[in-house]
């Protein structure tokens, strides 16, 4: 007589999962999927350090439960219950993005962008434009829309709706211009609104070489996923801001690594990682 299946569990094992049915796997399937993504938005941010550290307490709360060490697992009791009241002030950029996202229903997946060729062809206008740009040390700020639509803040300057050009750009901001000192937003291939006002950040940790350009494109990133490049007046110098941070003193080739993926569709990534694959065979 064969072994019966059964007999590997536990009584108490097969008891729970004999009361699984398709509607309780669905639900655990949705929850791994919402945990999955709030971990995808919080990855490579400020945030995820603070969830490690949540986890590492919460781990040592359940071990000092267990061990019985009842004046450790009271202290940590005691302060995950004042960090779960500090969570939504802790993490209200994190949350404001997930609700907008939720809001506007890209909370699952990201909006169809452009194909290779187009990507690479507003790249690469971008790049030229912002190259003339720094070396006239002419300022500018250039909004890249990702999955969060922008039309409160396209709203706030004047609608354009033109293909994006180099020359185009470099008209937008000739010097002592109305639309000068505001920001361009692009979506996809279009220049949609320019001289828009973006929010300024609160982050009083930042370097004083920073000006106003700066702080205005990192507030802006920190309240969504934009992609934002800076051109300093003073300088010229060429940085982009993203997820709050911002990078400075880059070059052309590497602006242009920056801003591909925030144009190309991600199934353009699979196709081109195939044909590579079948030219290395």
């Amino acid at each position: 007589m064969g072994m019966r299946f059964d007999s590997f569990f536990p009584m108490e094992v097969h008891g729970i999962l004999s009361t699984v049915g398709l509607l309780d796997i669905l639900d655990i399937l949705l929850v791994a999927a919402i945990l999955y993504k709030v971990y995808e938005m919080l990855q490579d941010t400020r945030a995820i350090a603070l969830v490690k550290g949540f986890l590492v307490l919460m781990a040592l709360a359940v071990f000092s439960n267990w061990a019985n060490l009842h004046v450790i697992s009271w202290l940590l009791q005691k302060t995950l219950t004042l960090l779960f009241v500090a969570l939504p002030i802790v993490f209200q950029p994190e949350l404001r993005r997930a609700l907008e996202r939720l809001g506007q229903g890209r909370f699952i997946g990201r909006s169809v962008l452009l194909d290779d060729e187009e990507a690479q062809s507003v790249v690469d206008e971008l790049a030229k434009a912002v190259k003339s740009l720094a070396a006239t040390k002419t300022g500018a700020l250039l909004v890249i829309e990702r999955d969060m639509g922008l039309n409160d803040i396209s709203d706030t300057g004047v609608q354009i709706d033109g293909l994006v050009t180099a020359d185009f750009l470099l008209n937008v901001f000739i010097p002592n211009t109305p639309l000068h000192d505001g920001a361009a937003v692009i979506r996809g291939k279009r220049l949609i609104a320019a001289g828009c006002l973006l929010p300024l950040t609160e982050n009083r940790g930042l370097s004083t070489e920073l000006g106003t350009r700066h702080r205005a494109a990192i507030g802006l990133s920190e309240q969504c996923d934009a992609l934002v490049v800076v051109v300093s007046e003073e300088t010229g110098t060429i940085s982009v801001a993203e997820e709050g941070r911002i990078t400075r003193h880059l070059n052309i080739d590497t602006l242009k690594a920056i801003l591909r993926p925030a144009f190309v569709r991600p199934s353009e990534n699979f196709k081109d990682f195939v044909a590579n694959w079948r030219k290395k065979k």
